[in-house]
C-alpha cells in the first residue's frame, strides 16, 4: 500500500514514562505504516529537559509558531519528590505553561464519547467542551517560602517609576507566599478564541470566575468578556441562535450538574485544569478527552489531556504487561493530522485522522476496551492489555 504522503511536518514533543511508551506504539503499528510522517523531533523527557535547562521545551514553541501544528505527548511537571527521583538540576516549571505561555492560546478539550459508555451524570446527553485560558494564574507564579515573622508586600514600579505598594499580611511566624499575574491582551485573546469557538460550533458559551471574592483580579476577566462580547460578538451570536452566559463559578458548577451538556465553558487557567477533569471524568475516563491548544494567529497543539500514567510505569519498568487507555494519545495524533492535512490541502491525510478514530471507537464499541473502561461500558466487554487494544485497533484500520 502507498503510503500518504506530508508536506509540512508536524512538530512532535516527547514525552515521559507510560505515556512516552504508548506514544511509540502508536506511531509504529498505527500511523507509520500508512502515512509517509514527517516530524521535527523535540524531546520533552524530563531527563532531556533538565540536560538542556529547559531549552528543548522553549524551541518546541517556537518550532509550533514557526509550523503551525504540534503533537505532544504527556510530559511530568516535577515536585521535589521528581527532583529527587531523577536526580534533577531543579524544580523546573510546567512544559504545557511554557508552551502556552509562548503561544498565548486557548486549550478546548472535550470528551470523548461512544454510545456504550453513559455518563456518570444521567442528564448529560452531548458532550461538554472546557475553554481553558492558557496563560498565568498559578502556573506562571513567583513563590517564597516566608520562615519567619514579617510583612509581605505586593509592590509595582510603572515605566515612569511611579510606586504602587499593598501590604499583603503581616506575618507573625512562618507560612508561604505567591504572587500571580495575567495580562489584558491575554485575557482578550482568550475572551475572542471562546467566542469565535462558539460561533463555529453554534454551541452556547458559558463563562465563570470568582469575582465577588477576586474584585480586581477575576473581575478583570469577568469585565473584558463583557466588553468584547458587547462590541464584537452580540450580533453574531444573535444571528446564530447561540447565546453568551456569565455566572459565578460556584453557581456554574451546579448549573452545569443539571444541564443537558452541549455547551462550551470557558474558565480561567487552574479552573479549567480542575474542571476538565471532572467533566473528563463524568462522562467515562481521563484518558477519554481531546485537547487542543489554539493560539489566536491559528497555531495548533494537540495533547493529551492527561498525565504519564506513573504507577502503570513502574509496573511496565518491572517487565508487567499494563492495560493502559491510549485513546487521548491516539485522538492527539489524529488531530493533528487531520489539521496537518487541512492545513496543507492533503484530503487523503485528514481522511486518515477520521479512519484512525472511527477505528479506535469501533474498537470500544465492539466491546475491546482498556481496564479502565470496562466498569463504565453498558455492553458486554473484554479488557485488553495496551499492545492488544492497539492492535485491534489496526485490525479495524486495515480492513
Amino acid at each position: 500500500m502507498q503510503k500518504i504522503a506530508m508536506t509540512t511536518p508536524l512538530v512532535e514533543m516527547d514525552g515521559d514514562e507510560m505515556t512516552r511508551v504508548i506514544w511509540k506504539m502508536i506511531k509504529d503499528e498505527l500511523i507509520l505504516p500508512f502515512v509517509d510522517l514527517k516530524t521535527e523531533y523535540y524531546d520533552l523527557g524530563l531527563k532531556n529537559r533538565d540536560a538542556t535547562d529547559d531549552g528543548v521545551t522553549h524551541q518546541a514553541a517556537l518550532a509550533t509558531k514557526r509550523l503551525g501544528v504540534a503533537v505532544k505527548c504527556a510530559t511530568i511537571t516535577p515536585n521535589l519528590q521528581r527532583v529527587e527521583e531523577y536526580g534533577l538540576k531543579r524544580m523546573w516549571k510546567s512544559p504545557n505553561g511554557t508552551i502556552r505561555a509562548e503561544l498565548d492560546g486557548t486549550v478546548f478539550r472535550a470528551p470523548i464519547t461512544v454510545p456504550c459508555i453513559k455518563p456518570a451524570v444521567n442528564g448529560w446527553t452531548s458532550p461538554i467542551t472546557i475553554a481553558r485560558h492558557a496563560y498565568g494564574d498559578v502556573y506562571r507564579a513567583t513563590e517564597i517560602p516566608v520562615k519567619k515573622a514579617g510583612r509581605a508586600e505586593l509592590t509595582f514600579t510603572d515605566a515612569d517609576g511611579n510606586v504602587t505598594r499593598e501590604t499583603v499580611y503581616d506575618f507573625d511566624g512562618e507560612g508561604v507566599l505567591q504572587g500571580q499575574h495575567n495580562k489584558l491582551s491575554s485575557i482578550s485573546s482568550f475572551a475572542r478564541s471562546c467566542f469565535n469557538y462558539a460561533l463555529t460550533t453554534k454551541q452556547d458559551l458559558w463563562f465563570s470566575t470568582k469575582d465577588t471574592i477576586s474584585k480586581i483580579y477575576d473581575q478583570t476577566f469577568k469585565l473584558t468578556f463583557e466588553s468584547i462580547y458587547e462590541k464584537e460578538f452580540k450580533s453574531a451570536f444573535e444571528k446564530a441562535g447561540i447565546s453568551y452566559f456569565y455566572t459565578l463559578i460556584d453557581d456554574a458548577v451546579a448549573r452545569v450538574i443539571r444541564s443537558n451538556g452541549g455547551f462550551i465553558w470557558a474558565l480561567k487557567n487552574y479552573d479549567g485544569d480542575v474542571m476538565s477533569d471532572m467533566v473528563s471524568t463524568a462522562f467515562g475516563s481521563l484518558a477519554m478527552m481531546t485537547s487542543v491548544l489554539v493560539s489566536p494567529d491559528g497555531k495548533y497543539e494537540y495533547e493529551a489531556a492527561h498525565g504519564t500514567v506513573t504507577r502503570h510505569y513502574y509496573r511496565y519498568m518491572k517487565g508487567e504487561r499494563t492495560s493502559t487507555n491510549p485513546v487521548a494519545t491516539i485522538f492527539a495524533w489524529s488531530g493533528a493530522l487531520r489539521k496537518r492535512g487541512e492545513l496543507d490541502g492533503i484530503a487523503q491525510l485528514s481522511a486518515f485522522a477520521d479512519a484512525l478514530e472511527k477505528a479506535t471507537l469501533d474498537t470500544v464499541n465492539d466491546g475491546v476496551v482498556t481496564k479502565d473502561l470496562l466498569p463504565l461500558t453498558s455492553i458486554p466487554a473484554t479488557a485488553v492489555y495496551t499492545d492488544e487494544f492497539i492492535s485491534a485497533i489496526k485490525k479495524r484500520l486495515s480492513v
